[in-house]
């Protein structure tokens, strides 16, 4: 070690080491980026960065070399042989090429650290073909132990180099590989050179045809620059080129695709933003809600076109009125929400909800045909009626049905005595406990379909309560109060056992796909709640498939991924629900091993009517497409939305036009059938309908 040191103190120019420190640092942040480039990317794509991240770090591994020999110091005459000297660039860049070729291309495994020691050994073949052009009058003398010693740094640090890239543990470990390409460049020079000695020969003599040290310097500043510029203004427009895209997705997933307004999601986001800064200044919130009167008359009179061209109309009107402090979104078919920030007095939130009833009363122009709608505006304020955005909706919502019993255009309050909602609510809590112990729960089931064949490759697992008193309830009315109670944890167990317990009995081995909470996905137990499910009811862990919602991972990012994995290991499937509708981003598809995706009904619904919806489902089967993650569009009602699937390369689907979701009796004669070709759990093939679409459409 003492001999390495003084081998960098003593033998080498300082001005020399500090140019080829810093051609070393970046040049080696610049290639493990570009191999991380590598990572995520196919195709031809792919081949594309591998070829510049190996000539890149090539050509600065052996820069590096040669800027360090230029300072290596020796009381002889010394040159460099040009034929040599070329070569020792071309190896650098091969060898690299080849290492990170295997490393880039080999998904997991111990190619990836192999990928990374050949780059290492290139580094060492660099030096000692670099060291064999160097020309001197003197004999060079070599230990071997240092040889030696120099091989296993750079075959280590160059393994290590690609292993924290490719499998990193924190967002710090792209660093740690580079600072790994570091150690290797500078180890195998610096314990290499520690292991030379030249003994001067005044008899020798050197050829005329070597390169001079001045030369050799501008040689070699000159290919390092430009090499760099290269490297870097390619990356950087990937990087800016990505950046675009992202924002434009951002953009799309976070505005209805309809009127171009900002959807529930962005809704969500604006009002957190804005009750987190009223609880810093002590300013006031009111939330406005508001849907059109007459507009379902207005479809099923003069059709869904119509009713498209009023909500962009109205979507246009609002967006011009809005002033400052003030917001809209369209949450959902024809209801909008609005909100005000930092208001004084009722006067101020009652003139703003009166300008909106003002824009929604005026008659709207349509293929010569002169429609009219109206509204009614319920209002509820932040802090004096809710501090949560869940409760600030509800109650602005209750506040609107209650001014809908008034009169159209009229603008309503919320009053807690308005809230017998709530009390109903309280009410379906407690009785939904006593629910499951009657037996007043049953599990439906929507088949899911291939999109070319037709045939179903496995069922979703939905849940329906059959009130004593109050009838059929549907989900969208007692799973809030199970999750707002805690009780959705029991229930959703409940359901993934019947539904296992079920799916084991059938004949056909067809996968099921139950709904998974956020509470659910928050709970230690549930990996191992799912096991002890599979192992009492004898279901191949294969045939299921659990679906999340993004939103249920933004809470606890590290959590989800921890028990997402190790679901995985169980053999379970993992599905991302409901994919556009939320914080749907790269990063998280990157980050979790999700088997499939499942696109919202809301832009499936809009692909032929809608550019932007269109667009979303595109971008979203081609990023799933690369990814490797197959896609199952959900809300498939109509002939026309297969054919844009089935040519967007979309593999599964699901809705209406196959069948709505029926009870075990509806699909006993399908899932029990003997002798009929059913899909595997690979879902490479699958079984017929048991209807034709027509039918199952109706039924």
């Amino acid at each position: 070690m003492l001999k390495i040191i003084s081998c960098i103190a003593v033998q080498h120019s300082h001005s020399h080491l500090l140019f080829a420190s810093c051609i070393c640092i970046l040049g080696s942040l610049l290639t493990m980026r570009l191999f991380g480039r590598v990572r995520r990317t196919h195709g031809l794509q792919r081949s594309n960065w591998i070829f510049l991240t190996g000539f890149v770090g090539g050509a600065m591994i052996w820069t590096t070399h040669f800027i360090a020999m230029l300072g290596y110091q020796t009381p002889v005459i010394n040159g460099y042989d040009p034929t040599l000297t070329l070569a020792s660039l071309l190896l650098s860049i091969a060898v690299t090429v080849i290492g990170f070729t295997i490393a880039g291309l080999s998904p997991r495994g111990a190619l990836i650290e192999a990928g990374g020691a050949i780059v290492g050994l290139g580094i060492v073949v660099m030096h000692y073909t670099g060291i064999a052009a160097y020309r001197a009058t003197g004999e060079l003398q070599w230990d071997h132990s240092y040889v030696l010693a120099s091989v296993i740094f750079g075959a280590f640090f160059g393994g290590l180099a690609t292993n924290r890239v490719s499998r990193p543990i924190t967002r710090f470990c792209k660093h740690s590989g580079a600072l790994a390409l570091v150690l290797a460049i500078v180890l195998t020079h610096f314990t290499g050179m520690a292991g030379l000695t030249i003994s001067p020969d005044p008899a020798m003599e050197i050829q005329r045809e070597i390169i001079s040290a001045n030369i050799m310097t501008g040689i070699i500043c000159v290919v390092m620059l430009i090499i760099l510029l290269l490297g870097a203004s390619t990356y950087i427009i990937d990087m800016q080129s990505n950046q675009a895209a992202v924002e434009r997705y951002r953009h799309l997933s976070l505005h209805d695709p309809l009127t171009n307004l900002p959807n529930r999601t962005a809704f969500n986001e604006h009002l957190t933003g804005l009750i987190e800064r009223a609880n810093e200044i002590k300013s006031q919130i009111a939330v406005l809600s508001f849907d059109l009167d007459r507009f379902k008359e207005i479809n099923d009179v003069h059709g869904h076109s119509a009713g498209d061209a009023v909500l962009r109309i109205v979507a246009e009107r609002l967006g011009t009125i809005m002033q400052k402090g003030e917001f809209v979104a369209r949450i959902g078919g024809d209801e909008f929400v609005a909100v005000l920030f930092d208001y004084f007095v009722r006067a101020d939130v009652r003139a703003m909800a009166q300008r909106v009833l003002d824009e929604l009363s005026k008659p709207i122009a349509w293929n010569d045909q002169v429609l009219f709608i109206g509204s009614s505006v319920g209002i509820s304020t932040f802090p004096r009626n809710a501090t949560n955005i869940d409760d600030l909706l509800s109650q602005a919502d209750v506040a609107m049905y209650r001014a809908k019993t008034t009169a159209t255009n009229t603008i309503c309050f919320y009053d807690p005595s308005m809230d017998q909602a709530a009390r109903e609510r309280n009410a379906l809590a407690i009785e939904m406990r006593e629910g499951i112990e009657k037996g007043e729960f049953e599990l439906f089931y929507q088949q899911q379909n291939d999109t070319v064949t037709r045939r179903i490759v496995g069922f979703e697992v939905l849940l329906r309560w059959h009130h004593p008193v109050r009838g059929m309830i549907p989900p969208s009315e007692f799973i809030p109060i199970a999750e707002k109670t805690g009780f959705i944890l029991e229930l959703g167990e409940w359901v993934l056992r019947a539904a296992c317990a079920e799916a084991a009995t059938w004949k056909q081995p067809l996968r099921i796909a139950v709904n998974v909470a956020p509470q659910q996905l928050a709970d230690n137990r549930l990996p191992q709640v799912v096991h002890q499910i599979l192992l009492e009811t004898g279901l191949s862990a294969s045939r299921l498939e659990l679906e999340i919602t993004e939103s249920s991972i933004i809470a606890n990012h590290q959590h989800a991924l921890h028990v997402i994995r190790q679901l995985k290991k169980l053999g379970v499937k993992v599905a991302m629900d409901d994919y556009g509708t939320g914080y749907s981003s790269l990063s998280t598809l990157q980050s979790f091993p999700f088997d499939k995706i499942k696109i919202d009904r809301a832009f499936v619904d809009g692909v032929v009517s809608s550019k932007q919806s269109a667009a979303i489902v595109r971008s979203t089967l081609i990023l799933a497409a690369s990814l490797d993650i197959p896609v199952l569009a959900e809300g498939v009602e109509r002939e026309e939305h297969m054919d844009f699937l089935r040519r967007e390369g979309c593999l599964q689907v699901q809705g209406f036009l196959f069948g709505k979701p029926m009870p075990r009796s509806g699909i006993e004669n399908f899932v029990n059938a003997p002798n009929v070709a059913v899909a595997t759990t690979d879902e490479q093939a699958s079984p017929p309908t048991p209807e034709e679409p027509g039918n199952a459409a109706a039924a």
